[in-house]
């Protein structure tokens, strides 16, 4: 009897525990779903460089997935995607920009941009920004995008990229919703200021030069003087041309057409593509978001070719591509041998993103196509390496999924990312127009047989995605979040709105040596006269005894 009676007990709480996982179960199920009614988004892309897009067309596709209505000025399109009655877009011709490049850089190919100083590229990519911003205003699209009735009410929130288009925040004003702004490059010195923040010089280095927050006293030195140089540049060139294009396109709309950093002040969040390990720790205000590794999608299957070759590689496989802009095909012949001749040597299975047909002298172990899903063969587990150029979207894939990586920076923004992956010991570096056979080979075997760049990357992988929500997650966060709180103006910092010499102090500083000198200064004063009417007041004679 008591023995029946232990047994039903045990049966009941079995019964109450079940019941609870399902009860618990169905809670984390439920937290995947959202309920929240779908709000209707304007997204303004304007900079033609397909690699931005990457991280723009993540977000849009999200966006829509999740149930918002998106209508996206771009001059990229996704219709072939079908993503839905929810999206519309609104295409617009390319800007042709490589002629602006040609002419500022004196070259042919990007491939030769690897001399480009710092400052030439970024007096370039801010001409580019004021072109690409005039053109886009001018396209009968967005016109009607501009001059459509009843703008109020229409849209919840507006997209625009940080990237020299400022003028497209202006879309904001005219349909009076929030703006959330996109870094697709991750974070820029001038980025800090907008939103009422300081990236220090001392630690900070500016996107365009090749340091890592560790400088030494001349390298922190050219960081003040590029640092300063664009803030200048910003001031007295970009702003005012961004001003007159607001003017050219809309003084007959508005009674008054505000200035660039007046709607800049209105901007609530900005999503910066950037995330540790690959962004040293900086001064970051509430509503400077990171969300590094954002464009990278879930895994998913291979082509049968890819999974074939890549199942086959039994001594591991290399992926080699130089990403959007840079094509392998553009390497010079000699180069392109050196390539094939050390590949040709190794055990481990090659892939290769080559933008023609074929390539002779092919050795067998090296697969070429014109395009391949670099995320997806970096996920598979046979891949060992992957050789790049060092831009930030390829080594964040390589970050989150543990594959050491060769660099070959090119230019701007490369040159950073792959430094600080060699000072963090996941990547080693190599300059493409020296390159020689033996330094080749030896990179590679460094690469491929030392374990510690595996292990470090793959504790590297563990700090890249060990956060509280994923990328896209957070970012969808901050999105709803500015749309439910009207523009947020809580996290608005007040620094934004302070001058410069308010923000660094400089008028305190000037008032306290005021008081200090002042005085000091009167007092030397009265000393001085002082000591002048006793060197010349009249001296007594003497009388004689």
């Amino acid at each position: 009897m008591f023995s029946v009676e232990i047994k039903i007990s045990l049966e009941k709480e079995m019964k109450l525990k079940n019941e609870l996982k399902i009860i618990l179960l169905s809670l984390v199920a439920i937290q995947q779903f959202d309920f929240s009614e779908g709000s209707r988004i304007l997204a303004a892309f304007f900079f033609p460089a397909r690699s931005h897009f990457m991280t723009t067309h993540s977000i849009i596709r999200e966006l829509v997935k999740r149930g918002h209505e998106v209508t996206f000025i771009t001059p990229f399109s996704l219709a072939k995607e079908n993503l839905g009655s929810n999206y519309t877009e609104i295409v617009f011709d390319q800007y042709a920009i490589w002629p602006v490049v040609q002419e500022l850089t004196n070259t042919n190919s990007v491939l030769e941009m690897t001399d480009v100083s710092g400052f030439t590229f970024l007096r370039m990519v801010y001409l580019i920004g004021t072109l690409t911003t005039d053109f886009a205003f001018e396209q009968p699209a967005i016109q009607a995008i501009i001059n459509a009735r009843d703008k109020v009410g229409k849209y919840d929130l507006l997209l625009a990229e940080q990237f020299h288009n400022e003028g497209a925040l202006i879309l904001g004003h005219l349909y009076q919703i929030p703006v959330i702004t996109v870094c697709t490059f991750g974070h820029s010195h001038y980025m800090s200021g907008l939103f009422g923040s300081v990236a220090p010089l001392s630690f900070v280095p500016h996107i365009f030069l090749p340091y890592t927050e560790r400088m030494s006293l001349w390298e922190r030195l050219e960081n003040v003087v590029m640092s300063v140089s664009e803030e200048l540049l910003r001031k007295f060139s970009h702003y005012p041309k961004q001003d007159a294009i607001l003017k050219k396109h809309f003084s007959k709309l508005l009674d008054r057409v505000p200035t660039i950093r007046e709607l800049e002040n209105n901007v609530s969040v900005i999503l910066m593509n950037l995330f540790m390990p690959l962004l040293s720790p900086r001064p970051l205000t509430y509503n400077m978001i990171p969300v590094g590794g954002i464009q990278i999608p879930k895994p998913k299957a291979l082509p049968e070719n890819l999974q074939k070759y890549l199942d086959g590689a039994t001594h591991g496989a290399i992926y080699f591509s130089l990403g959007s802009q840079v094509r392998s095909s553009e390497l010079p012949p000699k180069k392109l041998k050196i390539f094939l001749d050390v590949f040709g040597t190794l055990k481990q299975r090659v892939l290769w993103k080559f933008e023609e047909e074929s390539l002779t002298n092919l050795p067998a172990n090296v697969m070429v196509q014109k395009w391949m899903p670099q995320a997806d063969i970096l996920a598979h587990p046979n891949v060992m390496l992957f050789i790049s150029h060092g831009g930030p979207n390829g080594f964040q894939e390589a970050l989150q999924y543990g594959v050491p990586v060769l660099g070959m920076p090119i230019y701007a923004d490369q040159y950073p990312t792959i430094n600080k992956g060699k000072q963090e010991g996941l990547a080693l570096v190599m300059d493409y127009r020296k390159i020689t056979e033996e330094e080749l080979r030896s990179n590679l075997l460094e690469l491929l047989e030392n374990p510690k760049f595996r292990n470090n990357m793959k504790q590297a992988s563990k700090v890249f995605r060990d956060r509280p929500l994923s990328a896209m997650d957070t970012a969808m966060y901050w999105i709803n979040y500015v749309i439910e709180h009207r523009g947020a103006p809580h996290l608005i910092s007040v620094g934004a709105e302070l001058t410069w010499y308010q923000f660094y102090l400089l008028d305190v500083i000037g008032l306290a040596f005021a008081v200090v000198l002042l005085p000091i200064l009167a007092l030397l004063f009265i000393c001085r006269k002082s000591s002048k009417k006793t060197a010349t007041s009249p001296k007594r004679k003497l009388k004689k005894n």
